[in-house]
């Protein structure tokens, strides 16, 4: 949960940081990453429901012990598919993200090209769980990880650069 919160929050920073890039694209990802939290936020609830059930209750009892471990077992399944779906509406998200990140000229190049590759690879990884279900996607984060942590270091440490950025906010129109 605390997770889905500070997504709440990047996606308003990213929507201000690239709106004078392109206002309504920046609304965009920002729907895109706000849909992909809420779909997570939404499949961690499948996450928590085996507590609920194996801990038991009188709304249970007129299922099998069997049956109670099933129910369990489907609910984490329910998850990883919700979890799956995230990644589309994130990984598109980023992809846009990336892409005024490149066209910004506040923020490095290389830095929109790692985002949109992280972007693309949520998004590969989610249609390979679908599409191939037994292939195991686990090399992706390979490309997720590298422009997500420069990114955030980026941020921390150099910033985007503020003259040009206050200079495209002023004169933006779109």
């Amino acid at each position: 949960m605390v997770e889905a919160c500070c997504d709440v929050t990047l996606a308003l920073i990213f929507y201000v940081l690239l709106k004078p890039v392109h206002k309504y694209v920046s609304l965009l990802a920002a729907f895109l990453g706000l849909m992909g939290t809420a779909t997570f936020a939404a499949a961690e609830l499948f996450y928590f429901a085996p507590t609920l059930l194996l801990r038991g209750g009188g709304h249970l009892k007129s299922f099998s012990p069997d049956q109670v471990n099933t129910l369990a077992l489907l609910s984490l399944n329910l998850f990883g598919l919700g979890a799956v779906i995230f990644t589309v509406f994130y990984g598109l998200g980023w992809v846009l993200r990336g892409y005024l990140m490149f066209q910004s000229g506040y923020f490095p190049k290389f830095l929109g090209v790692l985002m949109t590759v992280a972007g693309l690879a949520f998004i590969v990884s989610n249609f390979m769980v679908v599409l191939t279900p037994r292939y195991q996607a686990s090399w992706l984060p390979v490309f997720m990880l590298p422009g997500a942590l420069l990114l955030a270091v980026w941020l921390l440490v150099k910033g985007v650069d503020l003259p040009i950025w206050e200079e495209k906010a002023a004169t933006s129109t779109l």
